[in-house]
Parts: C-alpha cells; structure tokens; sequence
C-alpha cells in the first residue's frame, strides 16, 4: 500500500439510483459523469489535479492539496445545482437525477488492488449514506442536499469565506454503524431522518397515566396524587387495604331569603308557612303570615288584594 496523502474528497451519490432499469441506470451513470466534469472544470479544475473512484451509483473525486478548499465548497454550493437543473431539464421524468454530496477532507491511500483506503475515508462514506442526509435531499424542494465534515467546517466555513454562507449551515449528528458522527448541515435540518442520540443521553421518562382513582404510579411502587390529589409527592408503601369510601356530601342549606340589613319593602303579598327571625324593614299592604289555619279565606284573599282560587285557575 502506498503512503498516505492528503485529499479533499468530494463524494456525490444518485438518490433511489437502484429503483431505476438498466437502461436509466447506465444513462444516469453517463449524466453524473458530465455534471461532475463541468462543475469542476467550471471551477477551474480540471482532470490533471484529481482523480476519481467510480462506486456505480456514486462517485469519489480526490483532488489536489493544492486546489484551495473554498474554491471546491463553491462550486459544489453553486456550480452543481446549475449543472444538474440543466441536465435533468432536458431528461424525461424516469431519467432524471437528484444527489446527496458531501465535502470532507483528509488522508487516503492507494492499496495493492488500486483501491483508495483510509479512515478519513470511510468517515465521509458514512456522512453520504447516512439517513438524515437522505431525508434532507427528499424534503427539500432542490435537486442537491450538501453535508460537509467537521474538519471543514472547523477549517473553511465557519470562516464566512466569500460565496460559502456559513450561517446556513446546521450542526447534526448522523447516526451510523460506528456510532453518531457529527456533521454540518447545508439547509434546513429535515423534520424526519435519525438523528444519533448524545453517548449516555438518556430518554424522556414516560408519563405516568392515572388509573380509575385519579392517582399515578409512582417511582417505585407507590402512587403520587392525581390533578385533584393537590400535590405531588410520591410515596413508596402501597395501600394496605381497599381505599375508604368517600364521605357524602354535606346537604346544601334550604332555600330562604335573609336579611342582613337595609329597609326591603314589600306591596301586599300572601306569605305562607312558618316564618321565623324576620326583623326589621318595612312592610307595606296586607300582609297575611302564620303556620295555622292554613291557606286564608276568600274574603280574606279578597281583602288583602290577592287571587282567588277561581281566578288562579289551574296555574301550579
């Protein structure tokens, strides 16, 4: 194997590239090729200062140490989409190619087979197949979906380098086989995709529900109040029998007028049944009051201005 060297890589990878037939495979295969070749010939760099490993549906470009970074970041953020929305604009819908791309760099080999290798390498093999990059390209309305690797971001973009927006790129964690890799993110961060919880994070303790008794389980075995228990300590002994049963409801008072003060007045009014504490206040008319001798009679009703039984009539 020979020695190690430094490369930025640029890996660019056809989404649901295996749903296509043959014959759009191996046409989509050719277009990757031109949209590649004329972005970085677009940038000014040409084939002399990279090289290239062919992956079927991806494809790996090296490029020189000496071709600055920026110039690479650029062309990826603006250069590949206009070269793809050219390409698929004159591609039938079957024919037509959207791309997962990440910008990474570090140390690669060459082994005895021909075969680039390296950790670097994996790295940013695991930032183009991760899930939330594949969710980023499918719910974004473009045709490109750019992560770059935490070395560029510490190295290049964080620098505000002239035509690399910085402050549209996000921080994520990418969950893979070995473990989440952190990664930076160009646009919005998709609402669906795994995303690698923190080493040791645990998650959020399930809620309680309450039972038929309004009361929640508690941390170890006992229960803690419910909404109308009010309050929330939780105690560790369960209940040594069935709870007791609900004391009944004091009787409401009976309905009655009281009166606290003041000088009420009244128009001639029939009052019936016992009466008992009325002090006070002003009375005016005939008033006819007792708990004997029952209802008065009609030339007493008549008296004191009230109804008679007969022009009541039935009302109750």
């Amino acid at each position: 194997m020979n020695d190690p060297v430094n490369r930025t890589m640029l890996l660019v990878d056809i989404e649901k590239f295996s749903d296509r037939d043959d014959v759009e495979q191996a046409f989509l295969r050719r277009m990757l090729y031109d949209v590649v070749d004329r972005t970085m010939e677009r940038a000014g760099i040409d084939e002399t200062l990279r090289l290239r490993a062919d992956q079927g549906d991806s494809v790996m470009e090296f490029i020189d140490p000496n071709v600055p970074v920026p110039q690479v970041l650029r062309s990826v953020i603006s250069e590949l989409p206009a070269q793809l929305k050219a390409v698929n604009r004159m591609a039938s819908r079957g024919a037509q190619m959207r791309l997962r791309t990440v910008v990474a760099s570090g140390f690669i080999a060459l082994d005895e087979r021909g075969v680039w290798v390296g950790g670097d390498l994996n790295h940013a093999c695991r930032l183009l197949d991760a899930d939330l990059l594949r969710a980023a390209l499918r719910e974004r309305p473009g045709d490109v979906a750019l992560c770059v690797s935490q070395s560029v971001w510490t190295g290049i973009v964080r620098h505000h380098h002239l035509g690399i927006p910085a402050e549209e790129f996000h921080e994520v964690t990418l969950a893979s086989k070995n473990g989440p890799l952190p990664a930076w993110l160009l646009g919005p961060v998709p609402a669906s995709g795994q995303t690698a919880p923190s080493p040791g994070a645990a998650g959020p303790a399930p809620t309680p529900v309450p039972d038929a008794s309004g009361e929640r389980p508690g941390p170890a075995g006992g229960t803690e109040a419910g909404p109308s228990g009010g309050g929330s300590a939780s105690t560790s002994t369960p209940a040594a029998g069935p709870a007791p049963a609900a004391a009944l409801p004091a009787a409401p008072p009976p309905a009655g007028i009281h009166f606290t003060g003041g000088a009420p007045a009244f128009g001639g009014s029939l009052v019936m049944g016992n009466q008992h504490g009325v002090s006070g206040g002003r009375v005016d008319g005939d008033v006819v009051m007792g708990s004997v001798g029952g209802v008065p009679r009609a030339g007493e009703a008549e008296a004191a201005g009230c109804p008679t039984a007969a022009e009541n009539g039935d009302r109750r």
